[in-house]
């Protein structure tokens, strides 16, 4: 999508501090970090929500989760002592950019309820 801000970062349009990336995700530093590690992972493709992939993009979805976040947390430091994977959908799950994207945050306690 032309005016997603997260698309324009994945096509390096917009610059980000990214962490890690490939042909299929890129990952990138929070602006707004809610940890002291707080790194965005995101398909490449446009996805408004969770809600929207489909049975062909279970690969994606496999990918972020089986390979990208713990690769991810141990090169952030943050795999033995723990870390929270968070996906907010639509405005009441506090979705504030309408392109699927998972927050990996670490680097102290989390509580519960998260909010």
């Amino acid at each position: 999508m032309s005016d997603c801000i997260f698309c324009k970062i994945a096509d390096h349009s917009i610059g980000s501090d990214v962490v890690f990336e490939d042909e299929t995700v890129i990952a990138f530093r929070d602006l707004n970090p809610q940890a002291p590690t707080h790194v965005l992972v995101i398909p490449k493709a446009h996805f408004d929500n969770l809600t929207k992939l489909g049975d062909a993009d279970k690969e994606v979805a496999a990918h972020i989760f089986v390979d990208v976040i713990p690769a991810l947390a141990k090169q952030l430091g943050i795999d033995q002592a723990g870390f929270r994977v968070v996906i907010n959908t639509g405005k009441q799950g506090g979705q504030t950019v309408d392109h699927l994207h998972v927050h990996l945050l670490g680097g102290r306690d989390m509580t519960w309820p998260p909010g």
